[in-house]
């Protein structure tokens, strides 16, 4: 033998060496297999995982043998036929039962070759541990759960408290027929910023307050409930609805804050047999005053909006109300509500208005149901509205 020879022959069998010392020490499991599943060989990374000696498998166990009952009952269903049907199987995540008993999460890859005539002859399998990756798709799965049950929480909160700005039903107020109607945006998962109030400070003397707070969630929140109960403070000491407009104003620029709100204020008051409504808003749409046989107008001035500015700039505006007029007070989510690029807008609110004023309630649930359904059940802001007639 030549040196040149000699020295192809080291190299040959130093290749040889490295081929089968990476086969034995690979950094994944090898199995080769019989077509019905018998190890015929194993690599010693994989005795290494399991436990077993090289005598315990080969010739002696199946592949199928070494899973977990699940693991078995899914071999035999999903993993073999589809080996026999496409000749490959990927990624497959199978537990192995180690000789102790315990288990080992893997990823299973496995190829069937066939023999010239299409006979299948050997299958040979690719096993990686998954430990890590296992336990890594566990904690996915109890970040996932977690998330859930604090959506599912904040939703509950969500509820809980729009619950306690919005009043369940408006009050019986003897000689008017009261209604309102409540829709936040989207789903109605999130807090909105829209919020609506009637009571009484007096007998025959009821106030009514519709107001929007700037954002949503659990900070607009708040500032919707200091909006709210600053109005009924200020009503018991002010008799003017720009004079509460102006108290919660004061509050607003004091309050640590930066959202403003806008609020529509409506005082109304029994003498004898006739009821006045004295009307002033802050920013807000104006109120709407319905009289039988007129066009439905706009009443009041617009004021400017509230916990912005240092001097408010409210007025005043009373009319007196006679048997089946009626006043609609809401918030801008009727009008800005969109579909595509168009707003719902006053046009359709007139409309709205005329086809559903025969009563508090169908004047309320209508405008409702025509702004939602303009907008496919899917508002895109905050709706509240409140509606006064005389008896």
């Amino acid at each position: 033998m030549s040196s040149e020879e000699a020295l192809e022959a080291f190299y040959a069998a130093l290749l040889d060496d490295d081929a089968e010392a990476l086969y034995e020490r690979a950094p994944c499991g090898y199995l080769s297999t019989t077509p019905d599943g018998t190890i015929i060989k194993v690599n010693g990374t994989f005795l290494t995982w399991t436990g077993y000696e090289r005598t315990d498998l080969v010739g002696r166990r199946t592949f199928a043998e070494l899973l977990t009952p699940g693991g078995r009952i899914y071999h035999e269903t999903h993993y073999a036929p589809m080996l026999q049907m496409q000749g490959t199987a990927r990624e497959v995540a199978l537990d192995l039962v180690r000789v102790d008993g315990r288990r080992l999460p893997a990823l299973v890859n496995s190829a069937l070759e066939r023999d010239a005539d299409g006979t299948p002859i050997v299958i040979r399998t690719a096993i990686f541990d998954a430990t890590d990756r296992r336990e890594y798709e566990r904690e996915l799965l109890r970040a996932k759960q977690r998330a859930e049950k604090s959506e599912a929480e904040a939703k509950l909160l969500a509820r809980t408290l729009q619950q306690t700005l919005i009043p369940p039903t408006p009050p019986d107020i003897p000689g008017l027929d009261v209604a309102a109607a409540y829709r936040p945006a989207g789903t109605g998962d999130e807090v909105g910023g829209d919020f609506y109030d009637i009571f009484e400070i007096g007998t025959g003397d009821w106030v009514v307050a519709v107001g929007d707070v700037c954002g949503k969630g659990v900070a607009a929140a708040a500032v919707t409930a200091l909006a709210r109960y600053t109005i009924r403070g200020a009503a018991m000491r002010h008799p003017q609805p720009r004079e509460i407009l102006d108290t919660l104003n004061t509050v607003l620029l004091r309050h640590e804050t930066d959202r403003f709100c806008t609020v529509a204020v409506m005082r109304l008051r029994q003498v004898a047999d006739t009821w006045t409504a004295a009307v002033s808003s802050g920013g807000h749409p104006l109120p709407v005053l319905i009289r039988n046989g007129r066009v439905p107008t706009k009443l009041g001035r617009p004021g400017l909006l509230l916990g912005v500015f240092d001097e408010g700039a409210f007025d005043d505006s009373e009319v007196t109300l006679h048997s089946g007029d009626s006043i609609l007070l809401y918030t801008d989510g009727v009008t800005e509500g969109r579909s595509g690029d168009t707003f719902y807008g006053e046009a359709r609110l007139q409309t709205a208005i005329e086809n559903h004023r025969e009563s508090a309630q169908s004047l309320a649930d209508g405008i409702l149901h025509d702004v939602l359904q303009f907008q496919a059940g899917d508002p895109r802001d905050d709706i509240a509205l409140v509606s006064v007639r005389v008896s």
